[in-house]
């Protein structure tokens, strides 16, 4: 971690590696960041022992009650007991939200007590950038510690818990970066005050993007509209939209020339959970993938354990020529950084992205179809509420009978339309608009209306 790496780095961009999310977000961002390099608050060069043990113990709690949660009884009351700490709590009836949770208390005092993260601001401190951390933590810490550079601290899900707000929030300085309209107004009733909550969307890829015209999403969606929708039924009622968009003929949905195989990604989540249904999907997909109709994709991300049961589930099953032949892939690296590359560049690719309601759930901004495995965690259940809304997603059903209802809603066009609603309905260019802020410029893109 280096203050000078670039000098034109607009910002310093902070993340912490819990999960996958708050990294994923600050990956996006990293073309701005000085020395276009993200700074891990839990993994950086000359992190103090004190302040690794803090971190390592939350991570390790976490992710081990996460995968703990597949254990009946136990393994649901273990975890609902961590879920309640960072519960969000019903929108309605519209309240005052502000005062601090026990979870805000506890991060404070160990800020206070402990100079959690000062170290790393103290760092950052001797030459000052604006600082975006997508993780509250850091965020705080720079506050409390007097960091003289703008602080903004970038939100990973559709809504937001008390957690993320800090003791006073009507004294603080710490500007928010919303993803949806319902985080703008959640920290409206938690004390924030308005001026200090942009409503820019997720931070998705620029490189599957494509700049303000969106040319990457378009490139892609008409491809995965070819072949999500192989009857022409959606496109059938949608005629003048698609025109538009993509040509009068873009597809030929008689000859199928355009057509190639449905591209299937499953993706587990950090903690390496629910990596049975994916071998389960495999299984009962096996005919579609060794006909040529269908491709899969299993990620494991960093998980070699998780890259390892996928191996040896799938070579004891018929599947075993395909896993050598490419028409199944296994996504794992150890190095994070190079699984979100690679990641984003498999979704380039990928018709259909089955995976739980995460903060994967914005990627139908990119107009994907989002399959949602069930939620883990409160704040999944709002994401999960907020696709549905949208458009972009649907409940995925039983993985053991995936060859059956996933045929039936590509033949009926249903998830070309989820494809397209997301692509309409959900904000595509947060990166750009952070981007913007970050530089100090007026916003490129156009505003996003408050409730999506």
């Amino acid at each position: 971690m280096s203050a000078s790496g670039s000098e034109n780095g607009a910002a310093y961009v902070v993340a912490v590696s819990m999960g996958y999310g708050h990294e994923r977000a600050a990956s996006a961002l990293r073309s701005m960041a000085v020395g276009k390099q993200v700074i891990l608050a839990n993994a950086y060069t000359g992190l103090p022992a004190t302040d690794q043990r803090l971190w390592s113990t939350g991570q390790t709690w976490y992710e081990r009650i996460s995968r703990f949660k597949r254990v009946p009884v136990l393994g649901s009351a273990a975890f609902g007991v961590m879920d309640h700490l960072q519960e969000i709590e019903p929108f309605y009836p519209r309240r005052d939200l502000s005062r601090p949770t026990l979870q805000v208390k506890q991060t404070y005092a160990l800020i206070r007590r402990a100079k959690h993260c000062k170290h790393l601001i103290d760092k950052l401190a001797v030459q000052p950038r604006p600082l975006i951390c997508t993780f509250m933590t850091p965020a705080f810490a720079a506050e409390e510690f007097g960091y003289p550079g703008d602080i903004y601290l970038v939100v990973c899900d559709a809504d937001v818990s008390r957690a993320w707000v800090p003791l006073n929030p009507r004294k603080s300085r710490i500007k928010y970066f919303a993803p949806t309209g319902r985080v703008v107004e959640r920290l409206r009733l938690y004390g924030v005050r308005p001026e200090n909550i942009l409503f820019t969307g997720f931070p998705l890829p620029m490189n599957n993007v494509g700049g303000p015209q969106a040319t990457a999403v378009l490139e892609d969606l008409s491809r995965r509209m070819c072949n999500l929708d192989p009857r022409g039924v959606f496109a059938q009622h949608s005629s003048e939209l698609m025109q538009v968009k993509f040509g009068q003929d873009f597809c030929d949905y008689v000859a199928h020339k355009r057509r190639t195989p449905i591209a299937l990604t499953f993706a587990v989540g950090g903690a390496g959970a629910q990596r049975e249904m994916g071998v389960a999907a495999a299984q009962s997909l096996a005919h579609s993938i060794l006909d040529d109709q269908l491709r899969l994709n299993l990620v494991a991300g960093t998980r070699p354990e998780v890259a390892e049961y996928f191996t040896d589930a799938l070579q004891a099953t018929s599947l075993k020529r395909a896993l050598s032949d490419g028409r199944i892939t296994i996504l794992s690296t150890p190095d994070r950084a190079e699984y979100f590359s690679s990641f984003n560049k498999l979704m380039r690719k990928t018709d259909i992205l089955w995976t739980k309601p995460s903060e994967l759930s914005f990627y139908t901004g990119l107009g994907l179809p989002i399959l949602m495995a069930p939620t883990v965690g409160s704040q999944e259940d709002f994401n999960r509420n907020w696709l549905y809304q949208v458009g972009g997603g649907t409940d995925a059903l039983d993985p053991e009978f995936a060859n059956e209802w996933l045929w039936d809603w590509i033949e009926s066009g249903a998830l070309a339309r989820m494809a397209w609603n997301g692509y309409t309905n959900a904000p595509t260019h947060g990166a750009y608009r952070i981007e913007d802020v970050a530089r100090g410029r007026e916003w490129s893109m156009h505003e996003l209306p408050l409730v999506v």
